[in-house]
């Protein structure tokens, strides 16, 4: 693996380049992007693919990609640049992408941008909350979760939003009656460090769950767009959000083993199917090649 950093007026953007153990392959590089992680959480992922080279980076802002603009925000389009910058900087066409969560919006606002700097995508569980038949109400949870982050911190915030993203189904006047969750509950802490810079759990996360795809753009465009949702996730809001945005092009998400976090090995807390995941994985970016 070898680390390179992509120098702008705006940003440093640090990513890796993992290089197959075959000096020769046919494959395009493949491309993974988080949002708000960064290139290591898909470290067990990427060792799925030796046959092929692997791009992971940090999204500006976040791990060793440092902001030099002065803002803070986590914007779709401009992400999109960062990464398409980074695609030319790699010099070598066109790249498939694994794309999961916030990361996942961002790949299909490059897609709708930069035509062909991607030939197939797939898009995992994007939290694309304006898509949802109760989209308001589903705004509401996620300003909630900022609220208790604000109020009474990390533990708070992450626990409100545990609980959020593991709600099925719309969100009904019987969540928000429930009462706030016990972050101990969930084995996070209770006392507030005085921290309020998470990009989860503020509002830098507010234009990625409120951003509205370009579906004209993506409906024509020449990459393969496939909308992912692990087989756990039914009717949780991700998954809600996916197959919304799998309707809107014309189709039905692919289901992959595993949660939102299949791909995860156990150094998240929440183990996937690492091995399962990049199985699937590879049948998607086979039948495209």
């Amino acid at each position: 693996m070898t680390t390179q950093t992509l120098r702008t007026p705006e940003v440093d953007l640090v990513y890796d380049v993992h290089e197959p153990r075959a000096a020769a392959n046919a494959h395009r590089p493949l491309f993974m992007i988080g949002q708000p992680m960064c290139a290591d959480g898909f470290t067990v992922l990427a060792s799925h693919f030796p046959d092929r080279t692997v791009v992971t980076y940090d999204p500006r802002g976040l791990g060793r990609s440092v902001r030099k603009d002065g803002r803070t925000d986590a914007v779709p389009e401009v992400q999109a640049a960062d990464v398409r910058a980074v695609v030319d900087a790699l010099g070598t066409g066109p790249v498939d992408m694994f794309a999961s969560s916030g990361g996942a919006v961002t790949a299909l606002a490059l897609v709708a941008a930069y035509p062909g700097t991607v030939a197939t995508l797939v898009a995992h569980e994007p939290p694309l909350v304006a898509l949802l038949p109760d989209a308001e109400a589903a705004a509401r949870a996620t300003a909630a979760c900022q609220e208790a982050y604000e109020k009474s911190g990390w533990g708070a915030g992450m626990a409100a939003f545990m609980a959020m993203t593991s709600w099925r189904g719309e969100f009904t006047d019987d969540y928000f009656a429930r009462p706030a969750p016990d972050p101990a509950a969930f084995g996070l802490p209770t006392e507030d460090d005085g921290t309020r810079d998470d990009p989860l759990l503020s509002d830098r996360s507010t234009a990625i769950t409120g951003y509205r795809p370009d579906v004209d753009a993506l409906r024509v465009t020449r990459t393969r767009v496939v909308l992912a949702v692990g087989e756990e996730s039914a009717e949780t809001l991700t998954a809600r959000t996916t197959a919304a945005a799998a309707t809107l092009l014309g189709g039905r998400p692919a289901v992959f083993p595993s949660h939102h976090g299949g791909f995860l090995g156990d150094q998240g807390g929440y183990a996937g199917k690492p091995a399962e995941f990049a199985a699937r994985l590879r049948e998607i970016l086979d039948a495209s090649a």
